[in-house]
């Protein structure tokens, strides 16, 4: 009978390493602890299954970031290839290990990566695993069975020349890079999409918005070209970090001081990962304080929180402007995605910013997380780089999704409400602020609240008041002038305006047109 999870009873020290149990379906291997049975098919082994046991917290594999089991692989494989130039290690061994790591990469064996990502011990219980799958492939790669470590050996021959304390946070930065250019590449296209539709709206007039209040008119185009350039500038923020994610510690060991690494191994490995890789990497000009920081991981936390906030802003508007569509401001229409009530019949809601904003405050939250955790490191490392990984890398991940799906599922069918954005701008107050330079602050104040009581256009009182020609006030409030489409490139000219009460102005100039409040009782 095929046993699910390893048995919980250790066994007595002196059972042979890899031998099979009467049960066929487990095999039996030992640690410094005691002895163990672990499944037969399994290419993980004891310390694996010893980490399944006392850390089921998440109840997630690290396998859930495959960026990071591709990373791990990579520096297995440049250790490979450091430790047999350097002649440390048998070129056969060397050559399988390489082989499993290649497969690893290529998408193999991914589900074997199973501890859990929250876990006690520094990462030691994931670099453990991987010593473990990769070693066990590559035994079968030998002709070999699983556990039968007297031919390669997961310690001694897979994490030669390397310590947990240098091998899993070089393994993280690594990850976080991988998946960092898909996040990049994500905000590129979302930034993208913002753009092109700020060009389908640059001639779509619209009334802009200060404290919820109206203001003065500018186009949805220059909006939506707003959060396509706030955008590029987070990408260009998160490029930044890049550069500080390449600086390893490879070559540290246990607390940075190279113990059990030969002197020419830390220089070997960063060159052939490197090569693997396709990454600038150096080598920390200070092995021990490298060992102990982690400060990078803060960098890119607070660059990445940074740029969720932003996004979250983002989908704060796009639901603002939306909101209706018969009761609110309804300037833009959403893709319809999916129905909204299960009381209401027809209730559409925007549920892809509203995705994107709860995406926001995880990544928010994460970035408290990596902060106590950076703080809590004591002495010569931080034993918190476990939750420090899994908090960036779930960031970094969720923002990619976040950032397609309100690319695809929501802004490339945005749609312009044209005729409800014209009726606003042509009846907002907010355009006489262009006028203060010809006909003065009480004259367009004035103007303003007799809008505001009336109804009436700006353009007619003004006129109406004497305080400007038709033609003069035509062309101030132009949709190009209102907006900055078009510059005012000289001097504004002095209008002779004699008017000693602009109040009273233009109280008689509504009662000489006509002009009439909504409130007054209608003639007849």
């Amino acid at each position: 009978m095929t046993t699910e999870n390893p048995s919980t009873a250790d066994t007595p020290d002196d059972t042979p390493r890899g031998r099979r149990s009467a049960r066929a379906a487990t095999r039996v291997e030992t640690d410094s602890l005691g002895s163990r049975e672990v499944p037969a098919d399994a290419y993980w082994g004891i310390h694996t299954a010893r980490a399944l046991e006392n850390f089921p917290i998440s109840q997630r594999p690290i396998s859930v970031y495959p960026d990071l089991v591709t990373a791990l692989a990579l520096v297995k494989q440049a250790a490979a290839r450091a430790n047999v130039e350097i002649g440390v290690l048998d070129r056969t061994k060397a050559e399988a290990i390489e082989r499993a790591c290649v497969e690893i990469r290529d998408g193999a064996l991914h589900d074997q990566f199973c501890v859990g990502v929250i876990q006690g011990g520094a990462g030691t219980s994931t670099n453990m695993n991987s010593n473990e799958v990769i070693a066990n492939r590559a035994l079968e790669l030998l002709g070999h069975g699983k556990g039968e470590y007297e031919h390669l050996h997961p310690i001694d021959d897979v994490n030669r020349s390397q310590s947990t304390n240098d091998t899993y946070p070089t393994s993280v930065k690594i990850a976080m890079v991988l998946t960092l250019r898909s996040l990049l590449d994500e905000l590129d296209l979302l930034a993208t999409a913002f753009a092109t539709k700020g060009a389908e709206f640059h001639d779509v007039l619209k009334v802009g918005r200060t404290q919820l209040q109206d203001a003065v008119p500018m186009t949805l185009g220059q909006e939506f070209v707003g959060f396509a350039h706030t955008l590029g500038e987070d990408v260009q923020r998160l490029r930044d970090v890049v550069p500080l994610l390449g600086e390893i510690n490879l070559g540290a060991t246990a607390i940075g001081t190279g113990i059990t690494a030969d002197p020419q191994y830390a220089d070997a490995v960063r060159r052939h990962l490197g090569e693997l890789s396709g990454m600038e990497l150096v080598t920390a000009p200070d092995l021990i304080e490298a060992t102990s920081d982690t400060g990078v991981f803060m960098t890119l936390s607070g660059a990445l929180k940074r740029s969720a906030i932003k996004l979250s802003k983002i989908c704060n508007d796009l639901r603002l402007l939306s909101s209706g569509p018969q009761a609110g401001i309804g300037e833009i229409t959403l893709p319809p995605r999916q129905a909204g009530s299960s009381i209401m019949p027809g209730k559409v809601n925007p549920v892809i910013p509203e995705v994107v904003n709860q995406v926001a405050f995880s990544v928010a939250g994460a970035d408290v997380t990596v902060t106590m955790a950076a703080e809590a490191g004591q002495l010569q490392l931080n034993a918190f780089e476990p939750v420090i990984a899994h908090s960036v890398m779930q960031s970094l991940q969720w923002m990619t999704n976040a950032c397609r799906t309100l690319r695809v599922n929501c802004v490339d069918g945005i749609e312009a409400n044209r005729a409800r954005l014209s009726q606003q701008v042509d009846t907002n107050v907010g355009s006489v602020t262009a006028l203060t330079p010809y006909i003065g602050y009480a004259a367009a104040a004035a103007i303003a609240h007799t809008a505001l009581t009336t109804n009436a256009s700006i353009a007619t009182l003004v006129v109406a008041a004497d305080l400007m020609s038709e033609e003069q006030v035509r062309k101030v409030l132009s949709p190009a002038r209102l907006s900055g489409l078009e510059a005012v490139t000289s001097s504004i000219p002095v209008i002779d305006v004699e008017v000693d009460d602009p109040v009273a102005a233009v109280s008689r100039a509504v009662a000489e047109s006509g002009v009439r409040n909504p409130g007054d009782e209608t003639a007849g």
